[in-house]
């Protein structure tokens, strides 16, 4: 196997994965950028700018059929290397997505094959408990390992910044946290010494966190721009407009994103579960085996709640995700139900017209 793809991180688990067949007429690459339909992917010598052939296009039913960035791909290679076209997607050790923007019920993917999901806050006013678990849940049905990274410590004492990482230790205990500035040079040498040459990470948070500053130092380069903070509310303006796979020196693979404002989740049982383990350990000892933890006699949440063991906070936050998800998940279903439906439609109407041609 090409060990240019070993570095971008095409290891055994892929390796396995490989349909040999195809690789008579077809090369992998793994994808680096994404642009609605357009493409860059990487062979580990070159990025190519690349495209779907119509047959992917036609037969991909939803979104999550489409590569994300991260993907790795088969391609067909035209013009001395300067074209892609993708035929197919290996399998995926991983996919991050969330629920798109606004009103629509669509996934977003934000990247796949991810080893390390980095959450990113700052620990100015930006500091969000309640976001904070948004992430965790989106990470963990993911089945990707959470890391938290709060930026600015210059901006806080020693005490404060001990008290923000023990109040997130409450909610996910053992998490790995790292502090850090991104005006301190031997923080950032900490950061490049946690990153493991041909690991995947993706870097997640909100804009104004200092993302885009600290890939800035990372890659020592000022490749992308950076925005000045509003004084009004503390937040950033988006800096970053599309995801980008980037390879630093030390060999890690670093996936940046576009800060998010929404973390809308469909379907997140097992997130949930994991993020919110107490609350999901504690489902089992409610008197009624269909309980909704919001009236019932019996209901074990609800009683460690008025006890106190279980914040009000966390438990609301909890309710909050789960009807959201429950509700995206049926909306995102029978949307599905309705687009086969139509297909099919279509498909008979075609089918006739050519007969009644003929």
């Amino acid at each position: 196997m090409n060990n240019n793809l070993e570095k971008l991180g095409f290891d055994k688990w892929f390796r396995d994965k490989i349909e040999p067949g195809k690789l008579e007429n077809l090369k992998i690459a793994r994808v680096i950028s994404v642009n609605k339909n357009s493409f860059v992917v990487t062979n580990g010598q070159k990025d190519i700018y690349a495209e779907l052939t119509g047959k992917f296009l036609f037969n991909s039913d939803s979104s999550l059929d489409l590569p994300a960035v991260g993907d790795w791909v088969y391609t067909q290679m035209f013009d001395d290397d300067s074209l892609a076209i993708i035929h197919d997607i290996l399998p995926r050790k991983s996919l991050l997505k969330r629920k798109t923007p606004g009103k629509k019920i669509e996934y977003q993917l934000i990247a796949a094959n991810i080893d390390t999901a980095i959450i990113m806050q700052s620990l100015d006013s930006n500091f969000n408990l309640r976001r904070l678990e948004r992430y965790l849940v989106m990470i963990n049905e993911s089945n990707i390992t959470p890391v938290i990274f709060l930026s600015k410590s210059d901006l806080q004492s020693a005490e404060e910044i001990e008290k923000k990482k023990n109040d997130i230790f409450k909610m996910a205990a053992g998490i790995r946290i790292i502090s850090f500035s991104n005006n301190n040079a031997s923080d950032i040498e900490g950061i490049k010494a946690y990153l493991t040459p041909f690991c995947t990470y993706c870097l997640l948070g909100s804009s104004g966190v200092g993302k885009t500053t600290l890939l800035n130092n990372l890659i020592h380069s000022d490749l992308h721009k950076t925005q000045p903070i509003r004084e009004k509310d503390g937040r950033g303006r988006h800096t970053t407009t599309r995801r980008e796979l980037i390879v630093l020196v030390n060999g890690a693979i670093i996936v940046d994103n576009p800060g998010m404002r929404e973390l809308g989740i469909i379907s997140a049982d097992s997130g949930l579960d994991e993020t919110f383990n107490e609350i999901s350990e504690l489902s089992n000892s409610c008197r009624y085996s269909d309980c909704t933890h919001t009236v019932e006699d019996g209901c074990a949440i609800l009683h460690a709640v008025e006890e106190g063991t279980i914040s009000k906070e966390r438990y609301d936050s909890y309710m909050k995700m789960y009807k959201e998800s429950l509700y995206l998940e049926m909306s995102y279903y029978e949307k599905r139900q309705k687009d086969k439906k139509f297909g099919k439609f279509i498909h008979n109407y075609m089918k006739n017209k050519k007969d009644n041609q003929s």
